[in-house]
């Protein structure tokens, strides 16, 4: 399975590994080695992280924290107590080590920083006012992303799965009610 980095922010991202939350959740992360390639394919994280059984709890309570944050955001209410604590206690921890070469940069650390990372990315977006988090406009897509559109216009959380989807279902009714 590839994953989808479309969010525009790398705690929104975990969050959609979770699809169809209102339906039939299908999670993208069923093990501590899907843990590991999630963030070995996220640009901003370390490429080289291991998850035992432990580290993985830890990220899907991270990721749930994260989507119902990012889902009060986007409703309007107030954040749920018990995810700020989660969010918060991740973002507590030592973040990645970054480092500057010639060959560009370079960021290690193990999954406790990957996850503050994280967390900490999660509250930039969460508290930013001006930051306009929306949930995808696919009936059956639950991701939320970051709008930085102009005028803030954008309906999917991506073009390449749910806009084609949605834009080629539109045609197909079109196409049936124009023959009938």
């Amino acid at each position: 399975m590839n994953f989808a980095f479309v969010s525009g922010n790398p705690a929104l991202d975990l969050a959609a590994t979770v699809g169809s939350r209102r339906d039939t959740p299908d999670d993208a992360l069923a093990t501590p080695s899907d843990l590991e390639r999630w963030v070995a394919e996220c640009d901003e994280l370390p490429d080289r992280v291991t998850a035992d059984a432990a580290g993985f709890e830890s990220a899907l309570a991270l990721r749930e924290a994260i989507y119902q944050l990012a889902l009060d955001r986007v409703l309007g209410r107030p954040f749920d107590q018990d995810s700020l604590e989660v969010v918060n206690n991740a973002a507590a921890e030592p973040p990645p080590a970054i480092e500057l070469s010639d060959a560009g940069l370079h960021t290690s650390g193990d999954l406790p920083a990957v996850l503050s990372q994280i967390a900490r990315s999660g509250i930039a977006a969460l508290a930013d006012p001006q930051a306009c988090l929306k949930e995808c406009g696919r009936a059956d897509c639950t991701r939320i992303y970051l709008d930085r559109s102009r005028g803030a216009r954008r309906t999917w959380c991506g073009m390449e799965e749910c806009g084609n989807r949605v834009k080629a279902a539109a045609y197909r009714a079109r196409k049936r009610a124009s023959s009938t």
